[in-house]
């Protein structure tokens, strides 16, 4: 399997497959700007110089820098909703089935997207009241995929663990921590992290 070609939304599997980023040229900016100085950091002329656009020109298209940050950061958390959605519908019916498609959904993006997932992460603290509340609701939504899958493999006997919403939401943890270290010329490659991580996650809901 090659994670590392990217394919049709719309193909099977290619959620696994990931090219480069197709972001618009201000928010790819913006995403290298808060990944290496934060968005406190970053000014918007920063921001508009790395995207080869005039200041007045970056703000035709986004009219602050929270505009950018909220923009960037939800398209990161539809995509990986999308990517999730899309794991979940290709997977068998039983609990077991759809818990490694999500998780394995959650560790490729994490290794794949992880300034994404990184900046999305860490400057939600940045966000104003409104933006902080609308991506929050993107996050519990991913989280309630877990959930909903852990519940179910509880109910049927798949899963053994006495404490579901706690272990979902390790397992979650677990994978979104994987953008904080994975680097593609490290000693494991994405499939073996994969397959060592499912075990971790499988262990933590007490699978079989």
């Amino acid at each position: 399997m090659d994670t590392r070609e990217d394919s049709g939304s719309g193909d099977a599997g290619s959620w696994r497959h990931y090219g480069q980023s197709d972001l618009p040229r201000p928010l790819n900016a913006a995403l290298e700007a808060f990944a290496e100085r934060g968005y406190d950091g970053t000014s918007i002329r920063e921001i508009a110089s790395r995207a080869g656009l005039s200041v007045p020109g970056l703000y035709h298209h986004y009219p602050s820098k929270q505009a950018l940050l909220v923009s960037l950061t939800t398209t990161v958390l539809q995509d990986l909703l999308d990517r999730s959605r899309q794991a979940i519908s290709e997977a068998g019916p039983s609990p077991s089935e759809r818990f490694d498609a999500v998780v394995e959904s959650l560790l490729r993006f994490h290794m794949f997207r992880r300034d994404q997932a990184f900046v999305a992460s860490t400057e939600m603290r940045s966000m104003e009241p409104e933006a902080r509340r609308a991506f929050v609701a993107l996050r519990d939504e991913q989280q309630r995929m877990i959930d909903e899958i852990v519940d179910d493999g509880v109910a049927d006997g798949t899963f053994g663990t006495p404490f579901p919403k706690d272990a979902s939401r390790a397992v979650t943890t677990m994978c979104v921590a994987v953008a904080s270290w994975y680097r593609p010329d490290g000693s494991l490659s994405p499939d073996e992290i994969v397959r060592r991580y499912l075990l971790v996650a499988r262990n933590a809901v007490g699978a079989p």
